[in-house]
């Protein structure tokens, strides 16, 4: 068998034979066994119109396959174009018919192979990565466009719909994080310490403190005269008259003295910055301590005479003022523990969020005093401002230094340009703006037994909001007696009065009391109760031993068609019926305490409204404005339903007290209220005028200190300045407790 046809097994793909591939799509002509043509060459077609019938698969290594020599390489059958001829226009049919014979090569018979018959496939040209690139964004935006409206309308999808309506926070979103920004350095809270441990701890060296401060107050008197000796013709020993060395030396020793008396609210400024919560008695503390420093230097520096006098007596002032500040803090804090602490079972006053109509609403509940103490010892409201303007106010008195002193080429001054814009940045009302107020209404709300708790309970008291009110805060116990009892029918009086009562009981009226104390007297027990029902006519209905009970007003009873006695004439009242038919007529006596009219006009004046959350059947809006002229129409009277749920004693409430109330009514009720929302617009509007006396303190002194105006800066006219923005706070504080 010849070579060709053993190429031609070999090559058999399919059932396809060489010659026949040749013949489709080679030359055209079928090779004889000699080499020569079978038969007249057909025409080519157009490459144009030619179709491979098998894919192509990629380009092989060149280890040839089982069978076939080394170095033999097929031609693949049709032409071989190049990279760069890719793009050349097709040939005609008679440019490859001439082209054919020299295409071709006839094999020898011998089976070797020769080189110049291979035909090499041609590489892979290099890759241009621009062009890549550009089209792997192309793909990239195509796919891009191809997926963009596929979530078109899925929001009208019924089963999203129905998602949202029925799984609940499905329509909820959070807020997303904002990169870069750190959280909020926030202190931790203080030891939650017993009402009645913390106030023995506040109570321990009251005395001392207030003995220390006397002294302190007393030292300002010489310090007051040497002051103003220089500028008033004052008599003063000879030795201090004569020598200006001495008469600064003797005020600086006065200073050290008033420092030493000081030290605890000393010592407090100056760690403060240590513990990230620097204040305004940080300023004073620094104030004091270049102060001292500029009064020793300043006979050395100025070579004999000093030309200017030192502020020790300014420094010593706002030292006394700090330290009176924080005993009145400490003050306020010992009578509100106390006040806590004087209750076994006191009531909590919280602020719930949306309680009523959308608006935050006062509750009073009872339940155990906790994270009192942890309140009362954390940060006031005059602290949280200083906690940022402090430290700005430091850094500008720096600068301000530096610039009037190295910036005008006197640095010898550098000490006096310290104390003066120190001694005038820190302010007299520095820790008075929340200790005067806080303590003047401590010692109010412990008289009428109230205790705030701390800033953070007063701190949520903007706006309008609203405050419950039940039947014992109108009407404590002892405000409702029973003026008389008739029984009719065949009913006995035990019946109908334990009827009444069971009936009351369940129902959380406040007339509970009352006839708890008559069914006591009558001997009488509580029977059980089921299908207790509460109507918006003023009355209760339970079925007790079989029998509908009924137990309302007069209005309830016609209403549920009660034959009532012809003639009946009692205005407060509680009516029984059994089956339909009447059973007894109990007469009451309300009596409103001469406080719930006071009370209820300082809630309407401080934008907070009453919500009359009554279980009473009697205490109706028109009963109160009839009978005892109170402003019904400031206050909000929910349906029956709602009352019922905004009374009751299984709430959730918020995790932050706002009060503590030690007895009935709601006398201590609106005093804590109203006291805290007067206490924090005080504390705000006294801190923010100090912040700002304090920037005006800094840039006068910046300036005086900038044309050495040592005449105009005296301690004296400094003195003067402090002193005035030292008024406000007097009078607002003196404002919050005046309700």
């Amino acid at each position: 068998m010849s070579k060709r046809r053993d190429d031609d097994e070999l090559n058999q793909d399919g059932g396809y034979s060489l010659e026949e591939i040749l013949a489709e799509f080679g030359s055209g002509r079928r090779p004889t066994e000699g080499g020569e043509p079978l038969s007249t060459p057909r025409e080519q077609p157009d490459w144009r119109e030619d179709t491979i019938p098998f894919p192509i698969r990629p380009r092989q290594p060149d280890t040839p396959p089982p069978g076939k020599t080394p170095g033999v390489v097929t031609a693949f059958p049709g032409p071989v174009c190049s990279g760069a001829d890719r793009k050349a226009p097709p040939r005609s049919s008679g440019e490859e018919r001439a082209a054919a014979p020299e295409d071709e090569t006839p094999e020898p018979d011998d089976g070797a192979e020769d080189e110049t018959k291979v035909l090499e496939f041609p590489a892979a040209q290099p890759e241009n990565p621009v062009a890549a690139g550009l089209d792997r964004l192309r793909r990239k935006a195509d796919e891009f466009a191809g997926h963009m409206y596929e979530e078109e309308g899925i929001e009208d999808d019924e089963r999203l719909r129905r998602a949202e309506e029925l799984i609940p926070g499905v329509d909820e979103e959070e807020a997303p994080p904002v990169p870069g920004r750190k959280p909020r350095r926030t202190l931790p809270p203080a030891p939650d310490i017993p009402p009645a441990d913390l106030a023995r701890r506040y109570a321990k060296g009251l005395k001392s403190m207030r003995f220390r401060i006397t002294l302190l107050f007393f030292l300002l008197f010489p310090l007051l005269y040497l002051t103003l000796a220089e500028s008033f013709p004052l008599p003063i020993p000879t030795p201090l008259a004569v020598s200006g060395v001495l008469r600064c030396y003797t005020l600086a020793a006065f200073q050290a003295a008033a420092m030493l008396l000081g030290a605890d609210a000393l010592l407090k400024g100056l760690i403060r910055p240590f513990q990230f919560r620097m204040g305004m008695d940080t300023l004073a503390a620094l104030a004091n301590v270049a102060v001292l420093a500029d009064a020793l230097t300043l006979p050395a520096l100025s070579g004999g005479e000093p030309q200017r006098q030192p502020y020790c007596l300014v420094a010593v002032l706002t030292l006394w003022c700090v330290a009176l500040g924080n005993f009145y803090k400490r003050r306020g804090q010992r009578m509100a523990c106390r006040t806590a602490a004087s209750a076994s079972e006191p009531y909590l006053v919280t602020r719930d969020e949306a309680k009523w109509n959308g608006r935050d609403t006062y509750v009073k509940w009872s339940g155990p005093v906790t994270g009192f103490g942890s309140q009362v010892q954390g940060e006031d409201g005059a602290e949280r401002v200083y906690r940022t303007a402090a430290p700005l106010l430091l850094l500008a008195c720096v600068l301000f230094s530096l610039i009037s002193s190295l910036g005008r080429n006197r640095p010898a001054d550098i000490l006096w340009c310290l104390a003066a814009t120190l001694s005038a940045s820190a302010s007299l009302s520095a820790t008075l703006c929340f200790a005067l107020p806080w303590r003047k209404l401590s010692a109010r709300l412990a008289k009428s037994g109230a205790a705030l708790a701390g800033w953070e309970g007063v701190v949520n008291t903007t706006g309008t909001s609203n405050i419950l009110l039940t039947d014992a805060d109108l009407f404590p116990p002892g405000a409702v007696s029973l003026n008389g009892v008739k029984v009719y029918g065949d009913f006995s009086v035990e019946k109908v009065v334990a009827n009444t009562a069971t009936v009351l009981r369940d129902g959380g009226s406040g007339l509970e009391k009352v006839f708890q104390d008559l069914l006591r007297a009558q001997g009488g027990t509580y029977r059980r109760g089921e299908d207790f029902t509460a109507y918006e006519g003023g009355g209760f209905s339970e079925t007790i031993r079989g029998q509908q009970v009924l137990v309302g007003s007069a209005a309830f009873m016609t209403l549920m068609e009660v034959a009532l006695p012809p003639g009946l004439n009692v205005k407060n009242a509680a009516f029984c019926a059994i089956d339909g038919d009447l059973a007894g007529i109990f007469a009451l006596n309300y009596h409103l305490p001469g406080a719930v009219p006071q009370a209820l006009d300082a809630l309407i004046r401080n934008h907070i409204a009453p919500v009359l959350a009554t279980r009473d059947f009697n205490l109706i809006p028109s009963m109160l404005r009839q009978r005892f002229k109170l402003p019904v129409e400031r206050m909000e009277f929910p349906p029956v339903e709602r009352r019922r749920e905004l009374s009751e004693t299984d709430q959730e409430h918020s995790d932050t007290l706002a009060a503590v109330l030690c007895r009935e009514g709601v006398g201590p009720y609106s005093e804590a209220v109203v006291g805290g929302r007067r206490l924090r617009s005080a504390v705000r509007l006294s801190a923010v005028l100090t912040c700002f006396g304090s920037l005006a303190g800094a840039l006068l002194a910046f300036y005086l200190t900038f044309v050495a105006a040592y005449a105009s800066l005296t301690p004296a006219n400094l003195t003067i300045f402090l002193v005035m923005w030292l008024v406000p706070t007097l009078l607002i504080s003196g404002w919050v407790n005046q309700y």
